[in-house]
């Protein structure tokens, strides 16, 4: 169970795809993995929903998580698949933990309760600044999350280097700033 890390416009779905195929495993992505996930998405993602409270935030991922659970990774993982997963867990801790400053504990302890406490065997973060991440979105019309400000990424930003030098045999560290083929 393979995890891409990091936050908007840093590569990590270009990546993911890359390494399913390449390795011919099972991909997903959290938020929206699922049938009932991609709703729950839509809600997050909205524009519109600018008075959605942290809290309520954490437990509709949570909730996408755990139907991600039930549908793509226990019965992938339980078959014998390789899982390639666009995001897991931890952004979770990275964006309602760090980034809008919840209990990391609470967050983690919803989050391990939805997942069954299985984590990715491995996290690959793509680490780039919010500047640079912001550019390579460019024109496109910015979802929910896109528009927050940047002191909310770079908190983020902290949250995954602080995951990754606190479990370095779980996570690999990328520079983010490279093309897609480096």
């Amino acid at each position: 169970y393979i995890a891409f890390e990091g936050i908007e416009g840093c590569g990590k779905s270009t990546q993911a795809s890359r390494l399913a195929a390449d390795i011919g495993a099972v991909l997903t992505r959290e938020t929206g993995g699922t049938q009932i996930g991609a709703r729950i998405r839509d809600v997050l993602h909205d524009p519109a929903n600018t008075h959605l409270s942290p809290v309520a935030e954490t437990l509709l991922i949570a909730g996408d998580r755990a139907q991600h659970y039930a549908e793509v990774l226990e019965p992938n993982l339980s078959a014998g698949r390789h899982v390639v997963s666009d995001r897991s867990v931890y952004s979770s801790i990275a964006y309602q933990g760090y980034g809008r400053a919840l209990d990391l504990e609470q967050v983690q302890s919803v989050n391990r309760w939805a997942i069954h406490d299985r984590w990715p065997d491995l996290v690959v973060l793509l680490d780039i600044d919010h500047t640079t991440a912001m550019a390579r979105i460019g024109d496109r019309s910015l979802d929910r999350f896109e528009r927050e400000e940047a002191g909310f990424f770079q908190r983020i930003v902290e949250g995954f280097r602080t995951m990754a030098r606190e479990d370095p045999n779980r996570w690999i560290v990328l520079d983010g700033d490279q093309q897609p083929d480096v």
